[in-house]
């Protein structure tokens, strides 16, 4: 019988041998032992070692600050490569490389302790190596920002922030770490490790700059709409019904009479700000929005100030013999631009004799047969956005919140600051199945979860002759619980207020807990009652917005670029002209990456980064953060086009990067 070995594990997962190419791309390293860590089950002696070994190494006392002064060394290394790696990394890797061909089983009994003692300081080093690739203000020096927006680049482009290919092994920022237990999840604080392959991408995506002062809260409009649904408003698909089947099924559609009112979005707007100040995002449920009223729902949105948007969106198909989709649709403003993330739904909802009756659409869908959405199915993708200040969002439609499957596991490794999930569903009671799922992943790995669905819907929810429950959505986080969020009679509307503050990460492999994460709670609930007289606006909205200056990846790699020249302006000035070379088009590190270079429109977008910052120098002296922030907010008002893009995501990094030096980040 052939041992399973770490060589032998890493080739059937990555298809290539254990060699020093690893230590060129810290990712990659991690990726590793990460592997090797999980298939022997060592990773459990970072909590329990086994008798007579201790942890962390006792040979080492520092092992803590060790291990984070060799992951910022390698950083800076990656990015000129000159010198040798740091001593820790070389020396733990010497040990590794010596002992690839033991057997898993001996690693996994702690038989080859010193090879334990190798890949967890490894996977420690690779993980402190990997702060700052996802959220800018892990990383509390310069050392290694170009390293960095090069890692960036590549997860925008790949869907992984490693060299090796995705559909195989990905590895992905991590934002949150469980709080507790000792899992592998548990081992990390700034990157994951998923296989096989479920595709997954990152966005960044900055809201445009307020002027009003840097607010630590966001006020979310929850329209839950449609506010009646019709039993009418399921229907048969045509054809679709098989009663031969020994349980007969068919498809049906959702397709609702009430159409989305901009008079009322606009009402309620006015009185949303006329009770809070200002609204940052509004959210609709699931299927509210019919595909062609997007354009003009976010015109409307843009003319009161608000940034952002996030609804369930259903359309038509194109083709006979198509099915519909069903996705959410999420859309951030920098100004004059409205960016679009797209998350589809991955499961069909299915409605049973049971749910027949609950909703009472016994008149439009027989209950002897079990109805299944008429919705394509596509490939599974999620979508990761981060919306700066340490926010990052991820979007499930209804039936994939309660799916424990591998978007699930995706969700649960990356640990995102929130997860939104729109519904078309009864009330968001603690008792029923959305709190229940929001509920595990509030505890592990420590999300927020703010769910929503149509108050039309959830009055139909009477199940054996229940009365009807007015709540609409459901709030949940690790620092306050769950809120039930009803809808109160009279009211159209909702206005949550959510706050921001640090968070501690943690990692059980013996790291000191750390202040740099991000954790959201709410803080206030208003009920919204429309104002009696709307704006005025909508006679003015634009039917066909301007076309993109950018592809939505462009500005991911554009604002992690940005990122990056905020970072080296306030940590590592000697470095920002480097930095700005390297962004340019034609740069080698991008053939030696394997990613594609840059378009024309984002490469002149990039230059524009560099002469915006190059104009603030004043002799031989090297720019500065606040100087170059302060000549973007006294610069030539009304920029439009790329121009006015580049200025706004680099004062938006800019003002980010100075908030975090006043808060001491």
């Amino acid at each position: 019988m052939i041992d399973v070995t770490s060589a032998s594990v890493w080739r059937s997962v990555a298809g290539r041998p254990i060699t020093d190419e690893l230590l060129e791309w810290p990712p990659d390293l991690f990726a590793l032992t990460d592997v090797i860590l999980e298939h022997s089950e060592a990773y459990r002696f970072a909590s329990s070692p086994p008798a007579g070994a201790g942890w962390p190494p006792g040979r080492l006392p520092g092992w803590h600050r060790a291990v984070v002064d060799a992951g910022r060394a390698w950083s800076a290394w990656v990015e000129d490569r000159n010198g040798a790696v740091p001593d820790l990394l070389a020396e733990e890797w010497g040990v590794l490389l010596e002992g690839t061909e033991a057997s898993l089983e001996r690693l996994a009994e702690g038989g080859e302790w010193r090879l334990c003692e190798a890949l967890l300081t490894l996977h420690a080093i690779a993980d402190e190596a990997c702060a700052g690739l996802g959220v800018a203000a892990d990383s509390s020096d310069g050392r290694g920002c170009i390293y960095r927006a090069r890692a960036r680049e590549l997860l925008a482009r790949t869907g992984s922030l490693a060299r090796l290919r995705s559909r195989s092994i990905r590895v992905l920022p991590k934002v949150r770490t469980p709080p507790s237990g000792t899992s592998l999840r548990s081992l990390s604080r700034y990157a994951c490790v998923r296989v096989p392959g479920l595709d997954a991408q990152w966005h960044k995506v900055p809201a445009r700059p307020r002027d009003r002062p840097r607010a630590r809260h966001a006020n979310f409009l929850l329209l839950p709409w449609p506010l009646r649904v019709r039993q009418t408003d399921f229907r048969p698909l045509e054809g679709s019904v098989d009663r031969l089947a020994r349980e007969p099924f068919g498809l049906f559609e959702f397709a609702p009479a009430e159409k989305l009112d901009l008079d009322l979005v606009d009402r309620m707007l006015l009185a949303s700000i006329d009770e809070v100040g200002s609204v940052d995002h509004v959210m609709l449920p699931e299927s509210a929005v019919d595909e062609r009223e997007i354009n003009k729902l976010e015109a409307l949105l843009d003319a009161h100030g608000v940034t952002g948007l996030t609804t369930g969106v259903r359309s038509r198909p194109e083709q006979s013999r198509r099915l519909s989709y069903n996705w959410v649709h999420t859309g951030v403003s920098t100004g004059e631009q409205w960016w679009h993330i797209r998350q589809n739904k991955h499961h069909r909802w299915s409605l049973d004799e049971t749910q027949v009756y609950q909703y009472h659409l016994g008149g439009a869908l027989h209950p002897h047969i079990r109805w299944w959405e008429a919705m394509e199915a596509p490939r599974r993708s999620v979508q990761f956005v981060d919306i700066g200040d340490g926010v990052t969002i991820v979007f499930l439609v209804c039936e994939d919140l309660a799916r424990i499957d591998d978007v699930a596991e995706l969700i649960r490794s990356v640990g995102p600051t929130l997860v939104i999930t729109p519904l078309l569903d009864g009330p968001q009671l603690t008792s029923r199945w959305a709190a229940r799922y929001a509920s595990v992943l509030a505890d592990d790995p420590g999300s927020a979860v703010l769910t929503l669905s149509s108050f039309g819907m959830v009055q139909r929810s009477r199940p054996g002759g229940r009365a009807a429950s007015p709540v609409v959505a459901l709030w949940k986080d690790p620092a306050r619980g769950v809120r039930e969020i009803p809808l109160e009679g009279g009211a159209q509307g909702i206005v949550l207020t959510v706050c921001v503050d640090r968070a501690i990460r943690r990692s059980c492999d013996g790291r000191v807990p750390i202040e740099n994460g991000t954790e959201l709670f709410d803080v206030s609930v208003h009920q919204v009652r429309a104002a009696n007289v709307g704006s005025g606006s909508l006679d003015s909205l634009a039917e066909t917005p301007e076309a993109p200056v950018l592809e939505t990846n462009e500005l991911t790699i554009l604002t992690s670029w940005a990122e990056a020249a905020a970072e080296a302006l306030a940590l590592a000035p000697e470095r920002i002209e480097a930095l700005l070379d390297d962004a340019r088009r034609g740069a080698a590190w991008r053939s030696a990456l394997g990613i594609v270079e840059l378009s024309r429109q984002l490469s002149d977008a990039i230059e524009a980064i560099g002469q915006v910052v190059r104009a603030t120098r004043s002799g031989d002296g090297q720019p500065t953060l606040e100087a170059v922030l302060l000549g973007i907010r006294d610069g030539p008002p009304g920029q439009h086009g790329l121009d006015g893009l580049v200025c706004r995501v680099l004062r938006s990094a800019l003002e980010y990067r100075a908030g975090r030096a006043e808060e001491g980040g």
